[in-house]
């Protein structure tokens, strides 16, 4: 078996003891997503290891391993929510990319460009039944909240494709997007750790409003890499979502500016930016303007509150963890 000190960890974890249970455990869960989808047929078995075995982060199933061991540990029904958790995750993903039409997930070609997007969309399918079999193994309370985390995921993709309603300001409606896609499953994430280990009440609801806004700081800090980061410290080509006019923190702040000086990069975002040289303009305005620096400060405060939120968690690793992520998301937007 692979030396603990070996397997990447999504989230820092400087104690050893707590670092072992968590490898361990993620092992397990591992093993345990590679059962679960299987399928009597093939093409979908095919189709879900696809993306599984693409790599990915993890990260939501990290954190309900965490947050368990601010109860009582790792248990059955923590495996098994963790488990549920990335598969809902993965099942997005495919979904995702249909809507999306995307060509790449995780570096590999998408499972719609690969196949179609019939089995795109079956295979993400798939994925959300086995997450709702597993999830009623988790009794009544959980089948509920996977309920709700599952509607509110979906409107975020729904949202995403729609324009905001009459009056509502476009940022609004962005963050509502994020909070939806992004924010709503890693909050279910802590949240069931923190159950399923026996946390009091007070500790659940703290975890879980702590996963709702690192996961949401985490998705606006990648909005910020897209902007102000070089491919060879990010790993992406800067400037990915300006060229495909997908809307980000930092740009929807930029669109705010009433600034007289600020209409020809107002003008560069009303449409993808398909060209080399309108995207180089658009680019550099943008590294220029103080809305970097605004949305800088927006994940620093949201990350901040989160860490706000973990007054309740007993001192020791497992809350100095949680404080460290928060502390990375902060700090990853530079």
């Amino acid at each position: 078996m692979t030396p603990a000190q070996d397997v990447p960890l999504a989230l820092p974890v400087v104690d050893a003891a707590l670092r072992e249970r968590l490898v361990r455990g993620m092992l397990t869960v591992e093993e345990r997503l590679e059962a679960e989808i299987r399928s009597e047929a093939d093409f979908i078995t095919e189709a879900c290891r696809h993306l599984l075995h693409a790599g990915g982060k993890r990260f939501r199933p990290m954190l309900v391993l965490l947050a368990a061991e601010a109860g009582e540990g790792i248990n059955e029904d923590v495996l098994t929510a963790a488990s549920v958790v990335e598969l809902t995750h993965l099942a997005s993903l495919y979904h995702d990319d249909v809507m999306d039409e995307a060509d790449l997930r995780r570096g590999a070609d998408s499972a719609n460009v690969r196949w179609d997007n019939h089995v795109a969309i079956l295979a993400g399918d798939w994925l959300f039944s086995k997450s709702s079999e597993l999830t009623a193994r988790l009794g009544a309370e959980a089948v509920r909240i996977q309920a709700e985390t599952f509607s509110r995921l979906v409107e975020g993709q729904i949202l995403e494709t729609r324009e905001p309603r009459p009056g509502e300001d476009l940022l609004d409606h962005y963050l509502r997007v994020v909070g939806g896609k992004t924010g709503s499953l890693i909050a279910t994430s802590a949240r069931y750790g923190a159950m399923f280990s026996g946390c009091p009440p007070e500790v659940v609801a703290a975890l879980t409003g702590y996963g709702e806004r690192v996961g949401t700081a985490f998705q606006l800090s990648d909005d910020i890499l897209d902007l102000g980061s070089d491919s060879d410290v990010s790993g992406k080509t800067p400037g990915t979502d300006l060229r495909e006019g997908v809307p980000t923190l930092p740009t929807l702040m930029a669109l705010r500016s009433t600034d007289p000086a600020d209409a020809r990069l107002r003008e560069l975002l009303s449409a993808p930016l398909t060209d080399d040289a309108r995207h180089a303009e658009a680019l550099a305005l943008m590294r220029a303007h103080p809305a970097m620096g605004e949305a800088r400060r927006y994940v620093l405060q949201l990350a901040n509150s989160a860490i706000d939120l973990l007054t309740v968690v007993p001192e020791g690793p497992v809350k100095q963890a949680l404080v460290d992520f928060a502390g990375v998301i902060a700090t990853r937007t530079a």
